[in-house]
């Protein structure tokens, strides 16, 4: 038996990762519509601040910094909005692709309860998402610290990848996101879950892998201030980093790892 020591300091077994996630699932499919959507429609909002603070950065050294500088540096900024939403408990679309797929895989909640989550949370996280870029192309261009070719640069390194890329890269993305959600539920302080989330969410912005919800900040906010990005490039986005992010979540993490932990907790029995 643990003693408490290592109870505060190990992490956690993967079957008690496995059921404490279901259950926060499950919680989630018991919330009232409006209480999910409020929370879904805060995260939206808060996940912005990282395409405000990407805009802010690349205004301020896009001409002093080589483009694989601008890259990294753009990639640092990317896990604020993950901080705040993760955080502070807010529902992001790409967190339930995992957490509540897993009572739906175990017959604790229906289907039909799971496309409710999922359509709630994204309408929600979009609203948000909609509402603080239209702040972005008012406020922080008239007082002169975004320009708006930052927000064009932003979105065309999201949107000038072929459909099957971006696709693909969304099932890498929605992948991750799983895992961070596995990781985050491991941990058992909060400085190693700033870290995790930090970490992980660097990688996917270093790598450029297409996260539906800052994706659609980085896109509307272009699409609201420069004619070259257009709600049809915010479309063509949005249907192949949905898809791809909820294949990555729930097959890739939520499938497997409770596959192989209930496979692991029959040998053992």
């Amino acid at each position: 038996m643990k003693s408490i020591k290592e109870t505060l300091t190990q992490p956690k077994e993967a079957h008690e990762i496995l059921n404490q996630l279901t259950g926060d699932g499950l919680t989630q499919h018991k919330r009232s519509s409006s209480s999910l959507f409020l929370s879904a429609l805060s995260a939206g909002l808060e996940i912005t601040f990282s395409v405000l603070l990407m805009g802010v950065v690349y205004t301020l050294f896009h001409k002093q910094l080589s483009d694989a500088g601008m890259h990294t540096l753009l990639a640092i900024c990317y896990p604020l909005g993950f901080l705040f939403v993760i955080i502070g408990k807010s529902e992001l679309f790409t967190e339930h692709t995992t957490i509540a797929v897993l009572p739906a895989l175990t017959s604790k909640a229906s289907f039909i309860s799971l496309l409710r989550i999922w359509g709630i949370v994204l309408s929600g996280n979009l609203i948000g998402v909609f509402i603080f870029c239209m702040i972005l192309a008012v406020l922080p261009v008239n007082m002169g610290i975004i320009q708006t070719d930052a927000y064009h640069h932003i979105a065309n390194n999201v949107i000038k990848y072929k459909w099957y890329n971006i696709a693909g890269s969304a099932v890498l993305a929605g992948w991750l996101m799983g895992l961070l959600g596995w990781l985050t539920t491991s941990s058992t302080d909060t400085i190693s879950r700033i870290f995790v989330i930090i970490l992980v969410t660097f990688v996917i912005g270093v790598a450029g892998l297409h996260h539906s919800i800052v994706g659609a900040a980085e896109v509307i906010s272009a699409m609201l201030t420069s004619p070259d990005i257009t709600f049809v490039d915010f479309l063509r986005f949005m249907v192949l980093a949905v898809p791809g992010n909820i294949v990555g979540g729930a097959f890739f993490v939520a499938a497997l790892k409770k596959s192989h932990t209930q496979e692991e907790d029959f040998d053992t029995q």
